[in-house]
Parts: structure tokens; sequence; C-alpha cells
């Protein structure tokens, strides 16, 4: 696979296709059931168990589902961040503390998206996490996640290194999409684990 400029982008534009093609046939029972066992497997990672504060999103969609991790990670005592996308794509932050705390927002033409309905907190307020819970549709064997091509998460992960903070950067998807290799670029950064229904598989 190509490796640079427009080459990769071009590769990873095609991958997307074809993983959101696969996410799109699973059933309701599908995201019923990986979602339990995503929030099971999760919860094994010792990060998120020593973990006080984790920036963290609601899933959409047919996105590994994320809300029964959320509301254990909550009743576990630990601050949820999760984000609020702005006009310019960066992420701003507030606070998870429970169901009653979102809010369904419609960004344009956008897929509407559950965000939290609180104060916001600024977008530096992602630096002060321990664990950084990130979407994603695939992660490869050197931790390379390919997101979704918004740029939103890319930002955040440039936020973190101009802040010198170091939190573990954790990726969840579902079993199919743990790959050999995906397209890279200079400004991508690899993630400490994935997280998928079946297990956790950490990246050195």
């Amino acid at each position: 696979m190509r490796h640079g400029g427009t080459g990769a982008e071009s590769d990873k534009h095609m991958l997307r296709r074809e993983f959101l093609a696969v996410r799109s046939r699973l059933t309701a029972d599908d995201l019923r059931a990986t979602a339990a066992a995503l929030a099971d497997r999760a919860l094994e990672l010792p990060e998120l168990a020593h973990a006080r504060t984790v920036a963290a999103y609601v899933s959409v969609g047919a996105e590994p589902g994320t809300r029964a991790l959320l509301d254990a990670l909550h009743a576990r005592g630990v601050r949820v961040l999760l984000p609020a996308l702005l006009p310019d794509n960066d992420l701003d932050w507030g606070a998870y503390t429970g169901e009653d705390s979102l809010a369904r927002v419609r960004h344009g033409g956008r897929m509407a998206l559950l965000e939290p309905a609180g104060e916001r907190l600024g977008p530096d307020a992602v630096t002060g996490a321990d664990v950084v819970l990130l979407p994603g549709l695939a992660v490869d064997a050197r931790g390379m996640r390919l997101g979704r091509g918004g740029g939103s998460y890319d930002r955040v992960l440039a936020r973190l290194d101009r802040a010198g903070a170091r939190p573990a950067l954790v990726v969840l998807l579902y079993d199919t999409e743990v790959v050999a290799r995906v397209p890279a670029e200079a400004h991508d950064r690899p993630v400490r684990a994935v997280v998928t229904p079946s297990g956790i598989r950490r990246f050195t």
C-alpha cells in the first residue's frame, strides 16, 4: 500500500467505505450483544481500573456500543468526559453524569450525535484524561488507527502532544476490524491497545 500524501488518503477513503459497509449489515441484536461484551472487556483494562478521568464518546449508528461502558465507568466514580463537535470539527468536552446528561444534536446534514448537555469545559479538558477512548474503523498490527476522516481526533491527539499529556490511547472496534495494516500518514499516532468484544490486544 502507498504511504504518503494523497495516496495514503485515497487508500484510507476506500477502506473506510469497506468497513462502513460491513457495519451497515449488523442487526440490532448484533449491536446489543457486542456492546455488552465490549464493556466487559474494556473494564478488564488496568488503565481503566486506575483511571480517575476518562475521555470517551457516545456511539452512534452501527459503531461498537459505548453506553454500557460509560455507565459502568460513571458508577465506579470515574469522571467521564464526552465530546461536543464544534463548527470547525474540533471537539469541546463536557461531563457525563448519566443518560439524562445527554442531548441529541444535529450538525448540518450529518447523523445526530449525543453530546453532553451541561457545562462546556473547553477543548483542552481532554489533556487531563488518564485514558482517551477513540472511535475508529480499524487498527493494524502497529497500533495505527483508521478514523472516520473528519479530523476531529487528529486535533485531539495533536493537542495532547502539545500539552505533553500522555494518556493511554485505546480504540474500540469489532473483532473483524483488527487488520494487518492500514495506510498511515505522518500525523497519525499509534494507540496503546484495542478493545473488541472478544478481548484486548496491546501494541508496543
